[in-house]
């Protein structure tokens, strides 16, 4: 028996190589069928952030962001608060969990930014929000949204805007605002600027800054004051442990109910922040505001 030339090597170990090097491009690419299926399993997860001007103004911007299929969607159009101060449409811990959970839900979510003081006055910030609005239904036409399946959504200094933008028929005229589905006021602040400003001995620096010393300016700029006509249905959800937002909103949606306009409020155990950044969240206050707003016909899936 003669020894095996060393220089002689068995094809199999390179043959195997290859046989995997296949099975595992075939494992890598799956069938045509296999892979639609994966991908219209996959969740609708936002694309990048586009930022759209609505005014000359750097603070004159807002965010879209875009579901998988636009096509036909409605939009939630957010609005920040921070005492009409401060805030921006990008905050962290304000946003995310709205814009992801309802772009997966089919919609367009929007978060806004608006010229603040000590440089702009409420009123003013208010029609900032106005021209953004229309800016919004515009762009979210040309996209193939639904331009009148709009829900207005702000928290505090935010909820006190949309809250004056609804109560203002020629505010919206002047924008070119178009119909919208709902308003939604996340513990709104000032809602009854009037009162509000009349102090019921609390500390008033934050509004005083905001509303100054004129009560003509504050009947002005007060939503509740500025409601004399139906507008679309809305939505308070207010702080039950804080001692003025829940009479405010009562009594704004009362107003509104006297006028033909669709009311809710949810009264919520929940802190002022609490009821804005839980918004989003998988939890049974965020499907009782889906609940409102499918009621009113806005097509979020489930």
């Amino acid at each position: 028996m003669t020894a095996a030339d060393p220089r002689r090597r068995t094809p199999w170990p390179g043959l195997a190589f290859v046989l995997l090097l296949a099975l595992g491009a075939a494992f890598r690419q799956p069938a045509p069928a296999a892979a639609q299926a994966a991908a219209s399993a996959a969740p609708a997860i936002a694309p990048a952030v586009h930022e759209v001007a609505y005014g000359p103004d750097p603070a004159q911007r807002f965010d879209i962001h875009l579901p998988r299929q636009p096509k036909g969607a409605p939009t939630i159009f957010y609005v920040h608060g921070g005492g009409w101060r401060r805030g921006d449409k990008a905050m962290r811990g304000l946003i995310e969990a709205k814009q992801k959970r309802w772009t997966a839900a089919g919609a367009v979510v929007i978060s806004t930014n608006y010229r603040m003081l000590p440089d702009t006055d409420p009123l003013e910030q208010a029609r900032d929000i106005a021209r953004a609005i229309a800016k919004a239904q515009d762009t979210v036409a040309s996209l193939g949204g639904d331009p009148d399946g709009f829900v207005l959504m702000g928290h505090s200094a935010g909820a006190h805007l949309i809250g004056l933008v609804a109560a203002s028929p020629a505010m919206i005229r002047q924008a070119g605002v178009k119909p919208w589905r709902a308003s939604v006021l996340l513990d709104g602040g000032a809602i009854d600027t009037e009162a509000t400003m009349q102090g019921r001995g609390r500390k008033l620096s934050l509004f005083d800054a905001a509303f100054g010393k004129d009560p003509a300016y504050w009947r002005a700029a007060s939503p509740l004051a500025q409601l004399n006509a139906r507008t679309a249905p809305v939505l308070a959800v207010c702080a039950s442990g804080r001692r003025d937002s829940c009479p405010a909103n009562r009594l704004f949606l009362d107003k509104a109910a006297r006028l033909g306009t669709r009311t809710q409020l949810l009264e919520k155990p929940m802190s002022h922040m609490e009821i804005n950044r839980d918004l989003g969240e998988d939890n049974d206050y965020t499907r009782e505001v889906e609940a409102f707003l499918r009621s009113v016909g806005v097509p979020l899936r489930s």
